[in-house]
């Protein structure tokens, strides 16, 4: 099975969200308070998505809000450095700053990140800074869970939704759930409830769906049972290690192995998963082969000291399935 998108758009893909500063430990095995060195780099979920997609040879735009700041002429000039469209990127003037996030790598498995997110400019993108002409120059609108916590971020996502509908653009929601930002799970659960009955295709941890559905032991089945009496017609649910599970509308069920790794850090895998997952699906493969380029993606980053740096080329990914499977790729 595959999705079909609009041919013959000036964008494959436009990310609305977030775009920030990620402070990488560089000394492993210790916590922050131990930690006197970290290495910037560009980062949030829509932003290193943007990234990846790019650094795979789709072309991608970007809308979003950044801090008249030091911080934020990094951001822009990094991401129209790797071939994103920058053009729909506005610069706050109200003196809100750019969102931070310290990260600290214990061990593989026990990483954590110190967010500084209170009133940072990305949340006040402003529903009248949201382009209808822009919109409906992509094949793909990619909406990430945060940039809904907050308003007006939250109205100007939800406005760029109604207008990729309104103009046969697929919408993607990624589901990005970050406690931290939100006032409740209640308010969480209504919006992404809103916003995923919307896309055509959500990705999510399994975690993050049972945040949407406000419960703790949410199953799959009921899960997609739920949206499948709306808009979308696929449903990805990430298992960790026990790997990813893409369910369709039509009725199909697809399982996507994870590929073991040397695992650095946990942070940034989500992301490369989802950018290497849609890049398969635009370029026209199956929701099989596009669960394999998602997990290989994601199993490069976690190895590596970055998540935007570290996002890889198409050889990279299809080298390392190759490795893995040893027989050649269905196309």
């Amino acid at each position: 099975m595959k999705i079909e998108f609009i041919s013959e758009r000036e964008f494959d893909i436009i990310a609305i969200g977030r775009a920030c500063i990620d402070l990488n430990a560089v000394e492993y095995n210790r916590p922050m308070e131990e930690t006197m060195t970290f290495k910037k780099y560009v980062g949030g979920s829509p932003a290193n998505i943007a990234i990846g997609a790019s650094k795979l040879g789709l072309k991608a735009g970007f809308i979003g809000k950044l801090a008249d700041d030091q911080h934020g002429r990094f951001i822009k000039q990094y991401m129209a450095g790797v071939g994103i469209d920058t053009s729909n990127m506005v610069v706050d003037q109200e003196g809100h700053k750019t969102g931070l996030a310290f990260t600290e790598i214990k061990s593989p498995e026990e990483c954590s990140i110190l967010m500084y997110r209170d009133e940072v400019a990305d949340l006040f993108l402003d529903p009248t800074e949201v382009s209808e002409d822009y919109i409906k120059r992509s094949r793909i609108l990619l909406v990430s869970g945060t940039a809904l916590a907050k308003s007006p971020s939250r109205e100007a996502v939800l406005k760029a939704v109604q207008l990729a509908k309104r103009n046969d653009v697929k919408v993607i929601f990624e589901l990005d759930y970050r406690g931290y930002t939100w006032a409740s799970k209640e308010e969480t659960s209504v919006y992404y409830t809103m916003v995923a009955q919307q896309s055509n295709v959500v990705i999510g941890t399994r975690d993050e769906f049972d945040v949407m559905e406000n419960r703790t032991d949410g199953s799959n089945e009921a899960t997609v049972s739920h949206l499948f009496k709306h808009s979308p017609d696929l449903v990805v649910i990430k298992h960790g290690v026990e790997g990813s599970y893409a369910y369709a509308k039509s009725g199909e069920v697809f399982i996507g192995h994870a590929y073991l790794t040397k695992v650095l850090k946990t942070f940034g895998a989500g992301d490369s998963y989802a950018s290497a997952f849609l890049y398969a699906l635009i370029s026209g493969k199956d929701i099989e082969n596009a669960l394999k380029y998602g997990s290989a993606s994601a199993a490069i980053v976690v190895s590596k000291h970055s998540s935007s740096e570290a996002m890889p080329t198409v050889e990279e990914i299809e080298q390392l399935i190759a490795e893995r499977t040893k027989v050649p790729l269905n196309q």
